[in-house]
């Protein structure tokens, strides 16, 4: 009688419908789709993205020029990102999922002014960071990776 109880009380408090209480599945135990379906949405999908960036490449090649394409110019995007889309790139690095997450929980705790400071706080190592990216960018103009800084430093 206990279990009964218990059960009766969890369908009732729980926010889920009673006639799914207890139940795994919403489709009654059978996959909606079958694994055939699944796997030609998977490998269609993939193919159709394969050609499609396929033939972007080829369009891109006949008609933007055809130069040939370095590891330095693609690894550094030809040197023609400027300053607002690095700053942007950085802080959108930094306010990822847990960041939002956290600021809404600060303000809910301290208010309006628990966001500011909690970003204002974090703030300060990309402020750091950019000094940092000044003085290396004047040691090393046209280094790409931590073993050319060294090496110029």
């Amino acid at each position: 009688m206990d279990t009964v109880q218990r059960v009766l009380q969890e369908v009732v408090t729980s926010s889920q419908p009673a006639e799914y209480a207890g139940k795994d599945s919403f489709f009654g135990g059978k996959p909606p789709l079958s694994e055939t379906v699944g796997y030609v949405v998977v490998l269609g999908f993939g193919a159709a993205f394969s050609i499609f960036t396929t033939l972007l490449v080829y369009l891109e090649k006949k008609f933007a020029g055809g130069e040939s394409m370095s590891s330095e110019k693609f690894n550094t995007a030809g040197r023609t990102v400027k300053t607002g889309l690095t700053a942007s790139v950085i802080v959108s690095q930094w306010t990822w999922a847990a960041t939002l997450l956290q600021s809404s929980n600060v303000a809910w705790q301290y208010g309006v002014s628990g966001p500011f400071w909690y970003a204002s706080g974090a703030t300060i190592q990309v402020l750091l960071f950019g000094v940092l990216a000044i003085s290396l960018k004047k040691i090393a103009p046209s280094a790409h990776t931590m073993c050319e800084i060294v090496n110029a430093r």
